[in-house]
């Protein structure tokens, strides 16, 4: 059976905060072998201090920006939908003015596999139980309206199922089948906590055959730009496709 609740009683996260050792105060007593954290990244980013002073975002999501992916304009602005540093590729780079005081805004985490160990690490040390860790952000999704939580860091946790060479219910093989569950369990960890409630971490218990300490992090789930079908906007493939057109003529 799955599970999965929010957990209650971590305050508001400030720079240089021990986000750890406040998740596990909050996790003692409630935690078993091989559940799972699904923690909001933005209070992973609030306690690195991934804070920055800005009238807007606009030149954070510049300066976060490795590929621009493809623009659109809109009666408020441009939309850019763009592959940040993380190699996420995520509208305005996964700069987010929300939650944050005025006149601020947030950047992802500098390495969020890495902060989803050091939460793993300490739950383990401190009360004594081996659980996996994700840690989430927000995306929209290609031709699909609306956004859903993903995983962008992980821990002691498998993203991947990969059913690739067992069986369908009809005995055929399956080739490609491997099910995302780690953006499924950030999905499922976001009904509970919400965008707005204070409540930054649930607990996923009921999936326990996931856990891999040796399971590679969330940056495994990031497909290659050469191996992308889609790897840019419409208008941006036909520029460059005109470009290099223009220049073969010479």
């Amino acid at each position: 059976m799955l599970t999965v609740w929010a957990l209650e009683g971590i305050p508001e996260i400030a720079p240089g905060d021990d986000l750890a050792a406040m998740i596990v105060d909050a996790a003692a007593g409630s935690l078993e072998d091989g559940d799972i954290l699904a923690v909001t990244s933005k209070v992973v980013s609030k306690a690195e201090g991934r804070i920055v002073a800005a009238a807007d975002r606009e030149q954070s999501i510049t300066d976060e920006t490795v590929r621009v992916v493809a623009t659109r304009e809109h009666p408020g602005g441009v939309t850019r939908i763009v592959e940040n540093r993380l190699g996420i590729v995520a509208a305005a780079a996964g700069v987010d003015a929300s939650n944050t005081a005025e006149g601020t805004v947030l950047l992802l985490p500098v390495d969020p596999d890495a902060s989803a160990l050091l939460i793993r690490t300490a739950v383990a040390d401190r009360l004594g139980v081996e659980i996996g860790v994700i840690i989430t952000d927000t995306l929209g999704r290609p031709w699909r309206e609306g956004q859903t939580d993903a995983a962008i860091g992980a821990s002691g946790v498998r993203l991947l199922d990969d059913l690739r060479g067992t069986r369908d219910s009809q005995g055929r093989v399956l080739d490609v089948t491997s099910p995302a569950v780690g953006d499924e369990i950030a999905a499922a960890a976001d009904l509970v906590k919400g965008k707005s409630s204070g409540l930054p971490v649930a607990v996923v218990r009921g999936l326990s055959h996931l856990l891999d300490p040796a399971a590679p992090g969330a940056r495994s789930l990031i497909r290659p730009a050469e191996g992308d079908m889609f790897r840019l906007g419409s208008d941006e493939a036909y520029a460059e496709g005109l470009a290099a057109g223009r220049a073969e003529r010479g």
